[in-house]
């Protein structure tokens, strides 16, 4: 097996959520950074927390390393986990992802070999912060944020893209929830509503490794 990594963008500001930190909204019995710690320790030893503030998250066993380049949101997140990776295949996701799962995320890896980039897409469109990425397009990105363009979406045009569309999510994603991100006090309680429902007491967690 080709070793990558698993890089968790903790920073962002939470606007929309009155600046809180996201990575530790409680979903289920843990928090969102839980369940993801949870889920890439069992896909990957490579494993690594982005942030704009390192008092932010502190695990303990895992490397937390701070954006090298202040101020460019999350397209700086990116590149820093680019160049902090110590291989050449980067899956990066954002820390208010609660129901990814490891089927999906080693497929989405499987589809990252050999090119720039792979990024779901679905009804919303791509989603470039659930995506993997070759630790070479770092120069493309530093050249992107140095220019002062932090548009992820406008930086992806001019990278070979892999997309991961709605016919290849289909199977991993029965029930809509698998892209769903908590940027809004409705996302939080949309996710605390679809735990209840599917993971309940001694319920299946679908963060787990397990998938």
């Amino acid at each position: 097996m080709i070793p990558w990594t698993a890089a968790i963008l903790a920073g962002g500001q939470a606007r929309r959520l009155g600046g809180i930190d996201k990575s530790a909204l409680v979903v289920g019995a843990r928090s969102i950074l839980d369940r993801q710690l949870t889920l890439l320790g069992g896909l990957t030893r490579h494993l690594l927390i982005v942030t704009n503030d390192r008092s932010r998250v502190l695990p303990v066993d895992v490397p937390v390393v701070v954006d090298r380049i202040g101020g460019a949101g999350a397209l700086g997140g990116l590149y820093t986990a680019l160049v902090e990776a110590p291989t050449e295949q980067v899956l990066v996701i954002g820390c208010d992802m609660p129901f990814l799962t490891a089927p999906f995320l080693q497929f989405l890896v499987e589809r990252g070999r050999n090119t720039d980039a792979a990024i779901p897409r679905d009804e919303h469109g791509r989603h470039p912060l659930c995506a993997s990425y070759a630790r070479r397009t770092a120069p493309h990105f530093h050249a992107r944020i140095k220019a002062g363009d932090l548009r992820i979406g406008e930086a992806l045009m001019d990278l070979t893209v892999r997309e991961v569309g709605p016919g290849d999510l289909a199977p991993f994603d029965p029930d809509g929830r698998l892209l769903l991100k908590v940027n809004t006090r409705e996302d939080y309680q949309r996710a605390r509503s679809i735990t209840a429902v599917h993971e309940g007491a001694g319920g299946e967690d679908p963060g787990s490794p397990a998938g």
